[in-house]
């Protein structure tokens, strides 16, 4: 009857409770134990696709394409290209000069591989580069009528609508015809505009004295245009050494305002994959990853089933979710291009993908008791933080307007909006540039940044960390009268850990309650051969079976809510609890102070 009693008022018997508990317990591990394999896993696949000699690959060839200067003049080099002339110069010097390499240092020929180009003697250009033009059409923009006079021409910014698609200048050969855009290729994302692919194209010679002809021919027939709005020049090579492609792309944009701006991309990837003993360790990996998937993706469909839409009340459960997601995603020019863009693509997502594998490893230790209180801490003040969000960001989107505004036109870290807010977050961080602020703006600039400092620094931000403190205080308030996680996952360890070692019998077993309830009899035994009366006995006993009740229940392990509210009743037998102690403190005090007593008396 009591057992029906029990599971009739909702509870459950206390051994269904242990075992349900050590279930769970045994489950966590053996997640806990599968998951670090995962990881590793994951972490061997990932790094083995990342070489360190990619970035000093790219940095020798943007040292050649980009900071090479043009002859004559120390002063030009790619990055600092401002003007139709300096394009040309750069194409006739640097990017000749670097782009041929058929003859050793001493004028020898090294190399006899029909006229093939090798790059710092160890870097194949595979096939020849290509240039490619896109242009706008003209009165594509609308001139005020008061200026029609001084100008009746007009090209706008870069668009697919105003993109011209009419052959120009001679007519005869690609770069003067329009090429079709390929509808698979990736669009380019440029600082003015974003480009398609297609448009006016040639490919450079394998020669370098046909190639030089060719851009003197261009030049000469202004090839280059008012409507020219961007020029690619794309080409690859290829490493045997450490088996690495470099697709590199160089721009140089022409906006509506004139002059040009560049802007250029080396990209290192690794598109030979098995080649080596340790690429097919990585295939491995990928293999185990593969079975990975097809069972943490039969999991999740499981408990999908069995929870329906309580699963997805679990943020743990998104992140699964998201997880599996992540998871489950030589005469011509060579376009490596398209296969370097997503290749890129595909290493971002692994990114994303280890970063979030890392960071579900806190569902697991979050039932250790300061991960739980980390945990609890931002659970509780969450709320709190979405109101100070708002007031936050409503302040500090009127100060980025603010900057952009008055500053937009005259400093670069405020020449757009976006900017005006990444450029806040960096004053926050201590990163800002206030003289180029002072400067556009004697005035406002001085007051602008006084008063973010103050507003957003020292009040708002301090804010934020009171809230997270004052919440913190609270949690371990609750956590030091007992209000814990239902199990800690370091004591259950070291539990299994005690467990295996009495049973290879390398630790003393843990005594019993028989043992402990005859050790308390011996101990009544001797207090009372020691002059104790039986009312100072029952009263200790009663201390005792009072302190366990409690410690039981404010201390226990099976603790189903984290943080339940002390009732008034729990509120009332605790204070007993202390007052019963008071009285005993008290007791013991007298005692002494008899002690004492009899003490100074014996003394002469």
């Amino acid at each position: 009857m009591a057992e029906a009693s029990r599971w009739h008022r909702g509870g459950a018997p206390k051994h269904s409770l242990h075992y349900s508990k050590e279930v769970e317990i045994r489950t966590t591990l053996q997640e806990l134990a599968l998951y670090f394999i995962f990881l590793i896993n994951l972490c061997i696949l990932t790094f083995g696709m990342v070489n360190p000699h990619m970035y000093y690959l790219n940095k020798v060839m943007s040292s050649l394409f980009l900071d090479t200067s043009v002859p004559g003049d120390e002063r030009t080099n790619f990055k600092s290209i401002r003007s139709i002339t300096d394009f040309w110069k750069f194409m006739e010097g640097p990017l000749l000069e670097g782009l041929y390499w058929d003859a050793w240092y001493t004028n020898k020929t090294l190399y006899d591989l029909k006229n093939t180009s090798r790059i710092y003697y160890e870097n194949i250009l595979l096939g020849v580069p290509r240039v490619r033009q896109l242009k706008v059409r003209n009165n594509t923009c609308k001139v005020y009528s008061s200026l029609q006079s001084l100008m009746n021409e007009c090209y706008d910014r870069y668009t697919s609508k105003n993109e011209d698609l009419a052959d120009f200048g001679l007519k005869v050969e690609t770069e003067w015809k329009y090429a079709t855009p390929d509808s698979t290729s990736p669009w380019h994302w440029g600082f003015v505009g974003v480009y398609r692919n297609g448009g006016f194209i040639f490919t450079l010679s394998k020669s370098k004295s046909e190639t030089k002809n060719k851009f003197i021919n261009l030049q000469l027939n202004s090839w280059i245009t008012r409507g020219t709005r961007v020029i690619f020049i794309d080409f690859s090579l290829y490493n045997a050494n450490v088996n690495l492609f470099c697709i590199i792309r160089l721009v140089a944009e022409f906006p509506a305002t004139g002059g040009i701006i560049t802007s250029w991309q080396f990209n290192s990837v690794k598109l030979l994959r098995y080649v080596s003993y340790y690429d097919y360790i990585i295939a491995s990996c990928e293999i185990t990853f593969c079975i990975f998937l097809i069972v943490f993706t039969t999991q999740e469909v499981q408990k999908v089933r069995e929870f329906k839409s309580a699963y997805f009340k679990s943020v743990w459960n998104w992140l699964e979710l998201l997880l599996l997601v992540l998871l489950k995603n030589t005469e011509k020019y060579s376009d490596f291009y398209f296969l370097a863009y997503w290749h890129t693509y595909y290493n971002n997502i692994i990114a994303v993908t280890i970063f979030f594998a890392w960071i579900k490893i806190f569902k697991f230790i979050s039932f250790n008791k300061t991960m739980s209180q980390l945990s609890s801490t931002l659970s509780r003040c969450l709320k709190d933080i979405v109101g100070f969000a708002i007031m936050f960001f409503i302040i500090f989107f009127a100060y980025a307007q603010l900057g952009f505004l008055v500053f937009g036109s005259q400093v670069d870290d405020f020449s757009t909006f976006q900017n005006a807010i990444f450029a806040q977050f960096r004053i926050v961080l201590g990163d800002f540039n206030f003289a180029g602020i002072q400067q556009a703006n004697r005035i406002l600039g001085p007051i602008y940044f006084i008063t973010f400092i103050f507003f957003v620094f020292f009040v708002l931000l301090n804010m934020f960390l009171a809230i997270i403190n004052d919440t913190y205080s609270e949690v371990k308030a609750d956590y030091s009268i007992g209000r814990r996680p239902d199990f800690e996952l370091g004591k259950m360890i070291k539990k299994s850990y005690n467990n295996a070692l009495e049973k290879l019998r390398l630790k003393k077993p843990e005594e019993g309650e028989d043992e402990k309830s005859a050790k308390s009899g011996d101990l009544v035994e001797r207090a009372r051969r020691e002059g104790f009366d039986e009312n100072e006995i029952q009263s200790a006993k009663q201390m005792k079976k009072w302190k366990e009740r409690l410690e039981k229940k404010y201390y226990s392990a099976e603790i189903q809510d984290d943080y339940q509210p002390v009732t008034q009743q729990e509120f009332r037998e605790l204070f007993l609890y202390a007052v019963e102690l008071e009285k005993e403190l008290h007791y013991v005090s007298l005692k002494l102070n008899r002690v004492m007593r009899k003490i100074s008396t014996l003394q002469p």
